[in-house]
């Protein structure tokens, strides 16, 4: 059996962090794994800021709420589920993901949770384990699992260098120039030629 791992936020779904930023004008707060490769230095940064501003758990879910995934996404997936099992591997949150989700069709999605005090104040962040994203996929083979991923980000890499094959989609070039071992594609039409490539059955478009 063949299985399927996927980025969320820049591969599927717009970067939430991103549009939040835009929405409150901080400048900062458009930092993602694009730009800082270690996850914790990102987020610790990001607590901080909202800390710095007075910005609580619901200002960021407001935001969340007007998103729509990428173009092409909601198709994507569903091709993507008749030929493979799908899991996505984020490190979003769970408090920020249910509405992206459930426009997708609720696919699997392994992220991590926010920590919130009585104000609603983001106060941490508990990480479901030390780099997620490469252990789920290392848990898959375990069970005797071929897996495909995708993803975007450097904190894609190490899932994409543990996955029997690894794609980067929507990179950006410091990331492909990085990390040219891995096949490259800008489009998630390109991405289905991709995993139809990388899989070792006859399936179709």
């Amino acid at each position: 059996m063949e299985l399927a791992c996927l980025d969320l936020e820049g591969v599927l779904v717009p970067e939430i962090w991103i549009a939040f930023a835009e929405k409150t004008g901080i400048e900062e707060l458009r930092a993602t794994t694009r730009d800082i490769p270690d996850y914790n230095v990102l987020m610790k940064q990001r607590l901080g800021i909202l800390d710095q501003h007075g910005l609580k758990i619901d200002d960021i879910q407001e935001v969340i709420a007007t998103l729509e995934p990428l173009p092409d996404a909601i198709d994507f997936v569903n091709w993507l589920r008749e030929r493979f099992q799908v899991i996505i591997l984020s490190d979003t949150f769970y408090e920020f993901s249910e509405p992206l989700m459930r426009q997708l069709g609720w696919p699997t999605l392994f992220c991590h949770r926010l920590v919130t005090d009585a104000e609603g104040r983001v106060v941490d962040y508990k990480l479901r384990q030390e780099d997620p994203k490469r252990a789920s996929v290392k848990a898959l083979h375990s069970l005797n699992y071929r897996v495909i991923a995708a993803g975007d980000s450097y904190n894609d890499t190490t899932m994409l260098g543990e996955a029997d094959v690894g794609i980067l989609i929507h990179a950006p070039q410091n990331v492909k120039d990085e990390f040219p071992q891995f096949r490259s594609v800008e489009s998630l039409q390109d991405l289905r030629g991709a995993f139809l490539d990388a899989s070792n059955r006859d399936l179709t478009l």
